[in-house]
């Protein structure tokens, strides 16, 4: 991928020096100020937070530092969190483990990383523009392949399905040219552990038994859901707060993307392993290939290795990985030169998901005390800088998106706007501070913004004087934001929406209320015949068309509240939501159009005419939205 200048302005953009760094002293890091710096943080964190538990463990120079429980792995029971035996589901921190075993079997030549996936699988990646699917395309999310869904988690007792079995019944399409687009894929990830599967013979849950845990002395971390009858004891509860009921325990029906449940102390294992040049997991020369193999969508930013993601801090070179499921929230961060690690993971989301920030400046604070760094970037003139803003307003869309099924009718409130505040610096509404406040944007070298109170940094790509991509350091390469067409733009179809939704709404209570006051009132109707059935054809499929939407809007709550619900429970609804939406948005576009022709031949009144033309608006409008977001489709696929 390539980097495009834009137009440049009358006079080239004045840039002042950066990245005149100064490195102030630093506390030693040594066991007992790291344990006084937790103890300062933490149980805090977590009480203001409502979290339950959370667990933190440091690694240095080949050994454990630190590794420490905080709260509570069973509110109720209090059972505190204990690092060497508490159990914490890892969500897509399991990711990484599924990347080692990939670099395992490229380590003994039996898989390339540059070869069709397909030659190692028993059923077919279609091919999108005449381009397959590499592993190195799955290890740094640029597969190409739609969000899916469907059964991707659930409560089963019984445990996951068979991996190949999941993995073709839910191929997803393909809405990006391989290597092209980041766009993180839980799919992708399975897909490479079947990779695994197949040629090592070995079904992955027992692969990663033999080859990682027992290889890094992790005894007490497992793949395999429900959990083995010993290790069942030693789980923690999972909540939303800390001061709510526990939840059930998810089954990730993609376990190698986001089901491994293993313990703070085990993790530390892991983390040491991959310090020590792959310890036992890896050879150096392999490990110095994951690690340091970095892809970059848009240069200015930190980029992508092989599984693992920059997050780079202070002038140090940082690696990582998060996992996020609804109970369990995880992240991992080497610093491969320093031969440090940290990793926490927490029990609980707490209260407006607190456990994200939670960890965000666990990490920033860490960085801070123990790699202090001062850094005077450089600063973009004022007029430049303007210009350049003015460039970015605008709509923009997830990379990581559900683009060909139903569920893309989220983006109706999920896009992200770039606006101006009142000195003409961007606002960026995907990205704020630590208090939910606006970050201040400054522009420190063209097309890369720092806001002022934080290390987040923002940068643009731009070709041809347009801006392509957006991308943020404080979120991760494998999801940029990218500009969303006009007619699918959020920023008028949204009110455009929700202003004819209301309409609707208006017009099918006025029939009855208006029949009724003609009733009570002893006045007839005066209309042609043609006229009054074109009036209540249309007033009729007004309320069907809100009753519609409010079906599409309970279906999909009861969907995104219990995951457990896309396992197929709910498809009935669904198949009638896909054959009602087209009869009545159909229904109601023609017979609104029949409606103005006999408002507007007959002897109607001026408010008549007006309404008549705004519910043709209407309609039009529903259906639009009704097309473009997939309301109206042929497939249960989501």
């Amino acid at each position: 991928m390539t980097e495009s200048a834009a137009r440049p302005p009358a006079a080239a953009p004045s840039v002042e020096p950066r990245d005149m760094r100064v490195s102030p002293s630093a506390p030693a890091m040594v066991k007992s100020d790291v344990d006084a710096w937790l103890d300062g943080y933490m149980p805090y964190a977590l009480k203001r937070g409502d979290a339950a538990g959370a667990v933190v463990v440091v690694v240095k120079d080949g050994a454990v530092l630190t590794q420490r429980g905080f709260g509570y792995a069973d509110v109720a029971a209090r059972r505190p969190v204990d690092p060497e035996m508490t159990l914490f589901r890892q969500a897509s921190v399991s990711k990484l483990f599924t990347w080692t075993a990939v670099m395992q079997m490229v380590e003994q030549g039996k898989v390339d990383l540059d070869r069709d996936v397909n030659a190692y699988l028993d059923f077919k990646i279609p091919a999108y523009d005449g381009r397959p699917i590499t592993m190195r395309n799955l290890m740094t999310h640029t597969g190409g392949f739609d969000e899916v869904q469907r059964a991707l988690n659930s409560y089963d007792p019984n445990g996951a399905p068979p991996l190949g079995d999941m993995l073709k019944r839910s191929l997803p399409k393909r809405i990006y040219a391989p290597g092209s687009t980041p766009a993180y894929s839980n799919y992708g990830t399975a897909l490479a552990a079947y990779v695994v599967e197949r040629v090592s013979g070995v079904p992955f849950d027992t692969y990663a038994e033999q080859r990682i845990f027992a290889s890094a002395g992790m005894a007490r971390s497992s793949f395999r859901q429900p959990l083995p009858a010993s290790l069942r004891p030693l789980m923690a509860s999972g909540y939303k707060l800390g001061s709510g009921k526990p939840g059930r325990f998810e089954i990730s029906n993609l376990a190698p993307a986001g089901g491994l449940t293993t313990s703070g102390a085990d993790m530390g294992r892991f983390m040491l392993a991959h310090l020590n040049n792959g310890g036992a997991l890896l050879k150096p020369a392999t490990a110095a290939q994951m690690h340091g193999t970095i892809s970059r969508a848009i240069p200015a930013l930190n980029g992508m290795a092989l599984g693992f993601y920059e997050q780079n801090i202070n002038g140090r070179k940082a690696i990582s990985h998060a996992g996020d499921s609804i109970n369990f929230h995880s992240q991992l961060w080497l610093f491969p030169e320093e031969k440090v690690g940290i990793y926490m993971s927490m029990n609980a989301g707490g209260t407006q998901n607190v456990s994200g920030p939670i960890r965000s400046y666990l990490f920033e604070a860490f960085a801070d005390r123990y790699f202090p760094f001062a850094q005077r970037d450089g600063r973009v003139d004022a007029a430049t800088a303007r210009e350049h803003a003015r460039m970015m307003v605008g709509t923009y869309n997830k990379t990581r998106r559900i683009e060909t099924s139903f569920l893309k009718a989220m983006e109706l409130s999920g896009q992200v706007k770039v606006t101006l505040d009142r000195d003409g610096r961007i606002q960026f509404s995907a990205s704020s501070g630590m208090g939910g406040q606006a970050r201040k944007w400054v522009e420190i070298e063209p097309f890369v913004w720092r806001d002022e109170g934080s290390k987040a940094r923002l940068a643009a790509k731009v070709e041809n004087g347009r801006v392509t991509r957006i991308g943020l350091d404080s979120s991760s390469p494998f999801m940029l934001f990218e500009p969303v067409p006009w007619y699918l733009s959020s920023a008028w179809l949204t009110p455009a929406f929700l202003f004819s939704l209301g309409v609707l709404l208006l017009t099918a209570i006025a029939w009855p209320v208006s029949a009724w006051a003609r009733r009570h009132y002893g006045v007839k109707a005066t209309l042609p015949p043609a006229a009054v059935k074109s009036y209540r054809v249309t007033r009729g499929l007004a309320g069907l068309a809100v009753a519609v939407m409010a079906g599409w809007f309970l279906f999909a709550s009861a969907l995104l509240s219990d995951f457990s619900s896309m396992s197929g429970e709910l498809d009935w609804a669904l198949i009638m939501l896909l054959i009602a939406t087209p009869i009545v948005f159909m229904g109601l576009l023609a017979s609104a159009a029949w409606n103005v022709w006999h408002v507007w031949t007959g002897k109607r009144g001026r408010f008549a005419k007006s309404w008549s033309v705004v519910l043709l608006f209407c309609a039009v409008v529903l259906l639009w939205v009704a097309l473009g977001f997939h309301l109206i489709a042929f497939d249960t696929h989501f």
